[in-house]
């Protein structure tokens, strides 16, 4: 006799437990976790002078991907990003301190390509609007919360009770008080 059992005609044969699909969602889970930092920045654009490829890199940072609009332009794929690094990199070559090699790009593109942009005028809706959104949103909610407890109130006060309520009132506030 054999080990194996018979198969049973009309019945699938019992499946053993499969380990390596638990396994496999295990790592499909954590997979965006292995991942490191995307970086944008081709071979072809890096720098040959390391310090002038630190500087572009730490400025790239903080500048804006005009295309993508919530990443640096250190960390787009998007080709004007690339073209902004490659120009961010022409400007640091020729010799542009930091500061100036920034306020190039800012002249052409203006603040909006600053990851961080100053606090002047024409950036004030900007940096205040959502604290004037919040501050409209508390006002709004506590003129809503007052209204409906003044309504509550009004209706509350306002039905008189007729005798035979004022008489069923008055006998359970009785017996509450016999307890």
């Amino acid at each position: 006799m054999s080990a194996l059992p018979r198969a049973v005609p009309g019945r699938l044969p019992a499946r053993p437990p499969v380990r390596w699909l638990g396994c496999l969602f295990a790592v499909l889970l954590l997979l965006p976790f292995m991942q490191g930092p995307a970086r944008a920045v081709q071979p072809d654009e890096v720098l040959k002078d390391p310090q002038l490829e630190t500087r572009a890199r730490d400025l790239s940072k903080d500048l804006r991907c005009l295309v993508c609009q919530n990443q640096s332009i250190d960390d787009s794929d998007a080709d004007l990003a690339r073209d902004l690094r490659v120009l961010l990199r022409q400007r640091l070559v020729a010799g542009d301190s930091d500061a100036q090699a920034k306020q190039y790009l800012v002249d052409r593109y203006g603040d909006y390509v600053l990851l961080k942009p100053p606090f002047k005028t024409t950036t004030l809706v900007l940096w205040l609007g959502p604290l004037v959104l919040l501050l409209c949103g508390i006002w709004v909610a506590v003129g809503f919360y007052r209204r409906r407890g003044a309504a509550q109130g009004e209706t509350e006060a306002s039905i008189p009770l007729n005798e035979a309520e004022q008489k069923r009132l008055s006998k359970l506030l009785a017996n509450e008080r016999k307890r």
